[in-house]
């Protein structure tokens, strides 16, 4: 595992952004890491988010139950932020679950602790700023591919843009994330191979 100036190096970098050496050693203060197994929960539904979790090794997934349903909403790896955003800005319980899909090394950046640091420090300002902009960038790319793309298209573009979430995560989640069945995934995937 890396040491929390590694991963705050890695954090700015992976978000563009460039931190002063003292905001460096700032910010990796208020790194709090966390090692979760394979299937354990890392957020509760009624429980309040309160950190955003960076993922230095591992993958999660966030759901929720639909109508006694167990609909994938979002998943991460390696270099992934997770936040269930509404909870975490209103400071309100969230509806949302996160759990792991393998075992996980992760990262929490308490949401108090950032935000005196952005107070203090204009650079980490930035990048607290980078992170909401990145979650809304993609929060939009994936609305508007389940709104606008066919299945095999939705597949194509998450080849593309996250494979890793194909090679790891149990084709059942991907399915639910992609919003299709097993069996449509599973022609999407036959038609896209041959």
């Amino acid at each position: 595992m890396l040491t929390n100036v590694e991963i705050t190096k890695q954090i700015a970098s992976r978000y563009h952004v460039v931190l002063e050496r003292e905001s460096i050693h700032a910010f990796a203060d208020i790194l709090v890491p966390r090692k979760y197994k394979k299937g354990e929960r890392v957020l509760s539904e009624g429980e309040t988010c309160e950190c955003m979790r960076y993922i230095e090794k591992g993958m999660t997934r966030q759901f929720y139950f639909k109508y006694d349903k167990d609909l994938t909403e979002h998943i991460a790896y390696e270099g992934g932020m997770v936040i269930c955003l509404e909870s975490y800005l209103k400071k309100e319980p969230t509806h949302l679950m996160i759990e792991t899909l393998e075992s996980s090394f992760i990262w929490e950046i308490n949401k108090d602790a950032i935000e005196q640091l952005s107070l203090a420090y204009s650079d980490v300002s930035v990048l607290y700023r980078k992170f909401f902009e990145f979650s809304l960038i993609e929060s939009q790319i994936k609305a508007d591919t389940l709104r606008f793309e066919p299945a095999h298209e939705r597949y194509n573009k998450l080849l593309q843009l996250h494979p890793e979430i194909l090679k790891r995560a149990p084709l059942v989640y991907v399915a639910s994330l992609l919003q299709m069945t097993p069996e449509t995934l599973s022609r999407v995937r036959s038609a896209s191979l041959g």
